[in-house]
């Protein structure tokens, strides 16, 4: 008796193209329907119970109404707005169990035994109880440290992976041009070059996790008009690819398996109904055979355009869209191949890349139990986050005396409406954290200080409103100390009472994000610190004891002059849950702040937008206020004093055929402790430019060392992606002409070099 042998698509053996091929051959327009359709929540998907969780009817019936299903969003995702916690929720072993639960029922109760793709939110860290949490974004984005963040990207992907997910959802792409965007601690910064080499990192990371990623978001998201979120975007073509493209390239070309269409629309149509980028951009000038994802809901607002679902889905699906998140419309494309039956060569089309991905990430050829636990590997990824939170606080200003705090100390203050919160110092997409977890500001101070020295502590104020009621008890705290910590900022902290969009962003407006000062849906007009806020940072300084203001925030908020007023300024980006030890070891010169700015800080709303690399038009200023940022990109200090020297350029002409060459800076550390230098290089374009050149333009950097009294050497090897500019035909070229080669520790503090650049002979 001969044995039935198994299909090409169940060999894996055999090349994947060949196994997409015959596995799409064997299936019905329903399933391929299923297949491009990601519908269901997925803590909707299992229930608790007395003898632990079970999967529910409702996950039952979708996997039965298309024959298989696509993938399956969020199954371990915990917060306020799913209302998923730890009574009722998925922990670190559950997750793992339930996963393979899920997987098991989908390949047992379908015709072809498809798997499901699990795809779970990353944005630092995994959203899940007890995962682990990484600082934002933003605060990554200061550390200027991508092989930093590629092992704790590895990490986190290797816990997502272990807990049985496939595919990481990650913000990577969009950038900060205008801080009153809420979304904008999701961000690396506001540069692109700074951009893309931690989204090459991230996408580095996951791959060594054996984890997908898709990269949130397609594409030009920060640049939204007036910072509102999900609004129109004023952006040309040049400004899209010479600015909001350039990360996505980078991850692309880095090998990301997706990238999710964002919400904000070009000239009148929507990213996810963009086939100019969708297709003809991503996929056939960069190559790219991964996935597009939409947005949640995003296809449900094509009808807008189209009138009915059907033809928005259609829309959507000729754009170059793959796999929908939540929508009504791409259930019903059936409906729309019966109306145009051309239409289902572009369904297989995105059933292939589907397929592909899941075959590629091992799906078929995996036992669904083959999950772990969860919790193998916690405590790198916490070690880790650490590392990331210390690297990333800034200082940006201090008097030269009060910091390091010094170990003679009699007695701090601690203030403020960020000094003891954990959630506040953890940014939105944050699962919630078990009670007792995590190190506040606060309770960094006290774990540092020597034996005698008192800590005092007062709220002050609270974050949002202007009741003054606390103040002075704080006043009194600080008057009778010899150094107070003024921890001010901002806060993304979901909460029960936070009113919710359909697709989880905040609804903004008065008592409806209580408390949340940013995040997603929360947008600010005004980017002052909030009255209460500013008014116990002027009753705190006034007391004539010195000061040192801790900002803890996801947006770089407008600063006053503090120069003569506060003792000190530093910035931590929403350190994680164990920011606060980061930050007093930063205090106490445990460790040196290396931190640096990946955005500009505006003195105030009314002047921005203050990104550095404007267009250089030789615009002179307002008449009432600078124009210029009150702490420019790139910029942040140390305990130490250093000399930069000049640019030093192995050639001072290159052939823009083969434009190779080097350049040396030399750093001296003139002070007494060690200073962590990151070095920066920027290209101003002089002449010969075939579009406007702008400011200047960040082309590479690296970090020293560089003990008391010693000097070091930063080397850059320049090379023609280092040189490039994007011509008329929106393509990268070394044009020839005179650029300046600028190097120093900021955007404002440079020092330069020309460099001809000639026509090849």
């Amino acid at each position: 008796m001969t044995a039935t042998a198994l299909p090409l698509y169940r060999d894996p053996a055999a090349p994947v193209p060949e196994r997409v091929r015959d596995l799409l051959g064997r299936m019905t327009l329903a399933e391929k329907t299923g297949q491009v359709n990601q519908r269901l929540y997925g803590w909707h998907a299992y229930q608790r119970t007395a003898d632990g969780h079970r999967l529910t009817d409702r996950f039952a019936d979708e996997v039965a109404a298309f024959g298989g299903m696509g993938a399956l969003y969020g199954l371990q995702r915990a917060d306020a707005w799913s209302g998923v916690g730890f009574d009722d929720g998925l922990n670190a072993g559950d997750g793992a169990r339930m996963a393979a639960q899920v997987q098991r029922h989908v390949m047992e109760n379908t015709r072809l035994g498809i798997p499901v793709l699990l795809v779970e939110e990353m944005p630092h860290g995994h959203q899940a109880l007890d995962g682990t949490v990484l600082p934002v974004n933003l605060s990554v984005g200061a550390t200027w440290d991508p092989a930093l963040y590629a092992e704790a990207a590895a990490a986190a992907g290797a816990e997502l992976r272990a807990r049985g997910a496939h595919l990481a959802l990650v913000s990577a792409l969009d950038l900060v041009r205008d801080p009153r965007w809420g979304r904008a601690e999701e961000c690396f910064g506001e540069d692109p070059y700074l951009a893309a080499r931690l989204t090459e990192a991230l996408v580095a990371g996951t791959r060594q996790a054996g984890m997908g990623v898709v990269l949130k978001h397609f594409a030009g998201q920060g640049a939204t008009v007036g910072g509102r979120n999900s609004a129109a975007t004023d952006l040309g073509a040049r400004e899209l690819h010479e600015i909001h493209l350039v990360a996505a390239r980078a991850g692309v070309a880095a090998g990301a398996s997706g990238v999710m269409a964002a919400y904000n629309e070009f000239d009148g149509l929507p990213c996810v109904a963009n086939r100019h980028l969708l297709t003809e951009v991503l996929r056939e000038r960069w190559g790219f055979e991964g996935l597009v994802m939409a947005d949640g809901g995003a296809i449900d607002r094509l009808t807008r355009l189209t009138g009915d679902p059907v033809a928005a889905g259609a829309l959507a699906l000729r754009a170059g869209c793959d796999l929908s998140l939540w929508d009504d419309c791409f259930p019903r494309l059936a409906e729309a191949v019966a109306r145009e039956p051309s239409l289902e060569a572009e369904l297989d089309t995105a059933v292939a890349r589907v397929l592909a991905l899941k075959f590629r990430l091992g799906l078929f050829d995996q036992a669904p139990a083959a999950a772990g636990d969860g919790r193998s590997g916690r405590r790198k990824v916490a070690e880790l986050a650490e590392r990331v939170a210390r690297a990333s606080v800034t200082l940006l200003s201090h008097d030269g005396e009060v910091l390091p705090l010094s170990p003679a100390l009699r007695r701090i203050a601690v203030i403020g409406p960020n000094a003891d919160s954990v959630e506040q110092q953890t940014g939105d997409y944050t699962a919630p954290q078990r009670p007792g977890s995590g190190v506040t500001v606060l309770e960094g101070v006290r774990a540092f200080i020597p034996p005698g020295t008192e800590v005092v502590h007062a709220r002050g104020c609270e974050l949002v409103g202007d009741d003054l009621t606390g103040v002075p008890e704080a006043v009194a705290a600080a008057s009778g100390a010899d150094v107070a910590v003024l921890v001010l900022g901002g806060s993304s902290a979901r909460r029960p009472d936070t009113v919710f969009d359909a697709n989880g962003a905040a609804v903004a407006g008065t008592g409806a994000s209580p408390g949340m000062t940013c995040g997603e849906g929360v947008d600010l007009a005004d980017i002052a610190l909030p009255a209460g806020q500013r008014a116990l940072l002027d009753a705190v300084t006034a007391t004539g004891t010195p000061v040192v203001v801790v900002l803890v925030q996801g947006r770089p908020h407008a600063l006053p002059d503090l120069h003569g007023t506060a003792a000190a300024v530093l910035t931590a980006w929403y350190p994680g849950p164990s920011g606060g030890r980061a930050v007093a070891e930063v205090l106490f010169g445990v460790h040196e702040p290396r931190g640096r700015l990946p955005v500009s800080v505006p003195r105030s709303a009314a002047q921005l937008p203050v990104f550095y690399n404007r267009k250089d038009h030789r615009y002179r200023g307002y008449v009432d206020q600078s124009h210029d940022p009150r702490h420019a990109f790139g910029h942040g200090l140390s305990y130490t004093t250093v000399e930069y020297g000049p640019p030093r350029l192995s050639h001072d002409s290159v052939s823009a055929r083969d434009p190779r060459l080097t350049c040396r800076v030399t750093v001296r550390n003139t002070g007494s402790r060690p200073a962590h230098e990151t070095v920066q290089l920027y290209v101003r374009r002089i002449s010969g430019t075939t579009s406007w050149p702008r400011v200047r333009e960040l082309r590479g950097f690296t970090h020293l060392l560089v003990a008391p009294g010693a000097q070091a050497e930063a080397v850059f090897s320049i090379d023609g992606d280092t040189l490039a500019s994007l011509d008329r035909d929106l393509a990268w070229v070394v044009e020839p002409g005179v650029l300046a080669v600028e190097t120093g520790p900021s955007s404002e503090r440079t020092q330069h070099a020309h460099l001809d650049i000639t026509t090849p002979e």
